[in-house]
């Protein structure tokens, strides 16, 4: 039988809509539940909403709703958006839900039963935003949590013995991991000995909740209710308790920080006082700052997810927030650095190796994985010994949460592979047909494919649906199909066909943070401002802003030249119609070894990958053009240049003594399109 894992996220409060502090929560889970079924577990993974209280009943009557309406509304946007993001969660709890509600009124009458629950009076000071009783004095003290004013609350309740439970609680925080970080666990603790007091669990003077049992006057207090999703969710107080048998107690409860207290303080009490196991760990990462705070409504700083799905896709929110963010820490969200490690990491790091490997397969070996050559060089077994290292450092990463972190271990795994691609010369070897250049060519894309395929695999729970596309271009299937505790160097089987091999990340123009500016002004305002607005997000190629398409003279075989050097001069449309133009996409960029000014680029036309040399490194780094559409001369007699040939010309302008500037697009043009 396989070890089972359950995983939940806080549920989320329907006060407002999903942010990218949400989401930060939830894919972190849905990273933690994807590496467990790839490590063969049974695993089980929750989220939800959390939809009673006094501030939800306020906020849907300012809407002109009922409180369930104004739930419904924002619970579904919560959905829609996870849908989006492809998360893969196994369900997802609201606590408006019949199952709930009979789940909670079981742990109420459970604890009561014990002898904890007993009935008194409260008055004193309530935060409404944090749904939080307040050790303050007075009307208009404020909450320590959020700073707002709180309001002096004086009602009949049932009380809960939290008193009780100090000194077990104490001792429960001694047991290692069972609150993490340890900056964390030292906070709870202090609070702890600060002597507790028993909880107000109940409220009278509304009626927006869980009816307490036998004494339907009183509303069950929203986090003992809330809390409680945990086990409802699993049937617990229904006649199948099957699940909640199987999967309880929880591995992991990941919450915000702000949520400390309650997670580890009262829900640990709560579930003693029923003599229910306990959870396994409680995990608290910090906040996402935006414009120097945290994300909240009220600040006007909110980030959609919607907006970067939009324009950059999923995984590229996934990577950027988990490499990005030391996670336990707080961590600072912009759209210039999320764009930045898009493009160096994904597009220019993964992307650029699988695009560059795979495409040399396909070129040099007819898309089938190349058996590599007894006689090894120091530098393959290099690559095969980092490669072991990078299995066993990075999985230890993610096994502690360490997701930055086991991110880098992955990234310099690829760089290193990157390094030994450009210091052995593939491409060179390629041009070469005695048998002993094959030999090497064949070792030298094996052993980089080998290693894209353990970064893909290992990497596969951040970035689920590229490395899903690598995993199919590398021709092995359903990535899903992975077992990851298995993993080693050597398994990539020989002679198999890849897949169609196709860009996972192409590159993000310059334009692609106006764009989620402007798309977040529009949520806050309605509209676009006219000084923010950007192009359609169909137009995806930047434009070259160039004064003609003139090809420098010095770039040009023979031919064209001949052509180029008479452009003042009139030609005839049949002159023009012998020059075939193409649009191409660059799909492999590198620097010539020994030429300052060269660049070999792999062009995809559609029809065929070409390798062009291309005189334009002084102007442009390689690892910028992958991904980007150009227009090539493709009917040019190919030209042997530094040894390699160049097959085709890409189209540039240039002032006199300027550098080249790439032609452009400002529509988004198929590759393969003819220019006429």
């Amino acid at each position: 039988m396989s070890q089972k894992f359950y995983i939940t996220t806080p549920i989320y409060y329907v006060n407002a809509r999903p942010h990218i502090g949400h989401a930060y929560t939830t894919l972190a889970c849905d990273t933690i539940a994807r590496r467990q079924r790839l490590l063969g577990a049974d695993t089980y993974f929750l989220t939800g909403t959390d939809e009673h209280g006094q501030k939800i009943e306020r906020a849907a009557e300012a809407a002109g709703k009922t409180p369930q309406q104004f739930a419904d509304e924002v619970s579904n946007e919560f959905r829609a958006v996870w849908e989006r993001m492809g998360l893969s969660y196994d369900d997802f709890i609201r606590t408006t839900s019949e199952r709930h509600k009979q789940g909670v009124q079981a742990l109420f009458r459970q604890i009561r039963d014990n002898g904890f629950i007993y009935k008194g009076t409260y008055t004193g000071q309530y935060c409404v935003s944090d749904e939080l009783y307040v050790d303050a004095v007075g009307p208009g003290a404020t909450c320590p949590d959020c700073g707002r004013p709180t309001e002096t609350v004086h009602e009949e309740n049932y009380f809960f013995k939290l008193s009780a439970f100090q000194d077990k609680l104490l001792e429960l925080y001694e047991q290692p991991g069972f609150i993490r970080p340890d900056t964390r666990r030292n906070e709870v603790m202090a609070f702890v000995r600060g002597g507790l007091r028993d909880l107000s669990i109940s409220r009278s003077t509304f009626s927006w909740g869980i009816p307490v049992p036998d004494d339907p006057k009183h509303v069950i207090y929203v986090w003992l209710d809330a809390l409680a999703n945990y086990i409802t969710a699993l049937g617990y107080g229904s006649a199948d308790t099957s699940k909640f048998e199987k999967y309880w107690p929880a591995d992991v409860h990941m919450i915000g920080k702000e949520i400390v207290r309650f997670h580890c303080v009262y829900w640990p009490a709560f579930l003693m006082a029923a003599g229910l196991p306990l959870p396994k760990s409680i995990v608290a990462h910090g906040w996402l700052l935006f414009e120097e705070s945290k994300m909240s409504k009220t600040r006007g700083n909110i980030v959609r997810s919607e907006t970067i799905l939009e324009v950059l896709g999923a995984d590229a929110l996934r990577y950027f927030l988990l490499r990005e963010v030391v996670f336990g820490q707080d961590g600072t969200f912009s759209f210039d650095a999320l764009v930045q490690r898009y493009n160096s990491d994904l597009a220019n790091g993964l992307g650029n190796l699988a695009s560059r490997t795979l495409t040399m397969i396909t070129r040099y070996f007819k898309g089938e994985v190349p058996y590599p050559s007894p006689a090894r060089a120091a530098a393959d077994d290099a690559i095969a010994e980092t490669a072991r290292q990078t299995i066993a450092e990075a999985g230890a990463c993610f096994d502690q949460y360490h997701f930055s972190r086991g991110l880098e271990v992955a990234w310099a795994l690829l760089a290193a592979v990157d390094k030994y691609i450009v210091e052995n010369e593939p491409w060179a070897l390629g041009e070469k047909q005695d048998h002993e250049s094959r030999a090497r060519l064949a070792t030298i894309l094996y052993t980089s494919a080998e290693a894209l395929r353990i970064v893909t695999a290992l990497v596969h729970p951040v970035l689920p649906q590229a490395t899903a596309k690598i995993w199919q271009q590398l021709g092995l299937g359903r990535i899903e199909e992975l077992n990851l505790a298995a993993l080693e160097w050597g398994q990539l089987p020989l002679g198999t066909k890849l897949g169609k091999v196709e860009a996972v990340f192409p590159r993000a123009d310059k334009t692609a943070v106006q764009r989620m500016q402007a798309m977040e002004e529009e949520q806050r305002t309605g509209a676009v401002p006219e000084a923010q607005a950007v192009p359609d997000a169909a137009a995806k190629t930047e434009v070259a802003p160039v004064p003609a398409a003139v090809v420098p003279a010095a770039l040009i075989p023979a031919t064209a030249a001949a052509v180029a050097a008479s452009a003042p001069a009139k030609i005839t449309i049949d002159d023009f119609a012998k020059i075939e133009l193409r649009v191409g996409q660059v799909k492999v960029a590198e620097r010539v070894k020994g030429a300052d000014k060269l660049l070999r680029l792999e062009v995809d036309l559609g029809t065929e990958v070409r390798q062009v040399l291309a005189g334009i490194a002084e102007a442009y780094d390689p690892e910028t053009l992958v991904g980007r559409k150009v227009v090539i001369v493709a009917n040019l007699a190919p030209r042997k240049l530094r040894g390699l040939e160049s097959n085709g010309m890409i189209v540039a302008a240039s002032l006199e003594g300027g550098k080249p500037v790439l032609a452009g697009f400002l529509e988004d043009v198929p590759v393969g399109a003819r220019l006429k």
